[in-house]
């Protein structure tokens, strides 16, 4: 099977799959959430693996939702006569099959723990990406966040929610605020953070170690711990989170928003964004993640 946005590898009982869009910090475009889907599906049907790395190519893990096109490359699902068509976007952004935030899902549904490796970049999408995985292992310097929070967005898969209390999850989901790997380990957003010298080295002695246990055993697990979250409200959550999302992107500010990166750029409108609070592109360069710091294939 051949794939435009990732790259997909087994060797033995390990498959891995990188977001492999380097040039464009793995952001997220069509077919990107189909073709993670469709690595899961084959690792799941491959009895040769047992475990699943999840990693992007370059200097990020992924940087989110591509916005700089006002999300074109869906407008068939958003929009009738080039307008934006409310009862078109929540029935596509809530749907199994269609739905990119339902792909992500795939992560979380695999019957086979997967392991995301995260580095660099992992904002808005990005981190929903990695969150839905079972074990998160991140770079020190890894930026982790959710700049949706501030404007033309909201939370999506709900791991944000799940992952931390109440008291974190409030500041997290009205600041927006990215965290280091370092931090996102210390508040139990992720499990560990390890220096990225260490990163692969550290992932891959995971996956050797869970690749010892039964096949049978680790899915039972996974079972057991996915339906204790889905019996507190998994579900509901990623209905509300995509509908919520598809009126935050056509808000009167968000529209204003993305008028402005049609004319000015990208740039401008994360300049505008996020310079009050001084993070993510805005931050000092010791306070963004180390742009040496590159995966390869």
């Amino acid at each position: 099977m051949t794939f435009e946005t990732i790259a997909y590898s087994t060797d033995g009982p390990v498959a891995t799959i990188t977001l492999n869009r380097p040039d464009e910090l793995n952001t997220i475009v069509p077919p990107m959430p189909d073709e993670i889907e469709r690595a899961i599906g084959l690792a799941i049907r491959d009895a040769a693996v047992k475990v699943i790395i999840l990693r992007g190519a370059g200097r990020s893990f992924c940087a989110g939702f591509n916005f700089g096109g006002g999300f074109h490359h869906w407008d068939q699902y958003f929009t009738t006569d080039g307008e934006w068509d409310a009862g078109k976007d929540f029935a596509f952004s809530t749907a199994q099959e269609l739905a990119p935030t339902q792909k992500f899902m795939a992560i979380w549904r695999s019957p086979k723990p997967v392991i995301a490796q995260v580095h660099g970049w992992c904002v808005g999408g990005g981190s929903d990406y990695a969150l839905c995985a079972d074990i998160v292992i991140a770079s020190e310097d890894a930026r982790i966040g959710t700049p949706y929070s501030r404007m033309w967005g909201a939370y999506l898969s709900g791991m944000w929610l799940y992952r931390l209390g109440l008291t974190r999850a409030k500041e997290y989901a009205l600041t927006g605020k990215p965290l280091s790997g370092r931090e996102a380990a210390d508040v139990g957003l992720i499990n560990r953070a390890v220096p990225f010298a260490q990163l692969e080295d550290t992932v891959r002695e995971t996956a050797r170690q869970l690749a010892s246990i039964p096949l049978s055993q680790l899915s039972a697990m996974k079972l057991v711990v996915n339906h204790a979250y889905e019996n507190m409200g998994l579900s509901s959550t990623q209905t509300l989170g995509p509908i919520l999302d598809g009126l935050m992107r056509n808000t009167p500010e968000a529209k204003a928003f993305i008028d402005k990166a049609g004319r000015e750029g990208v740039r401008a409108v994360i300049e505008a964004r996020d310079g009050p609070f001084g993070d993510y592109s805005q931050a000092p360069k010791d306070e963004q993640p180390d742009p040496n710091n590159v995966i390869r294939l």
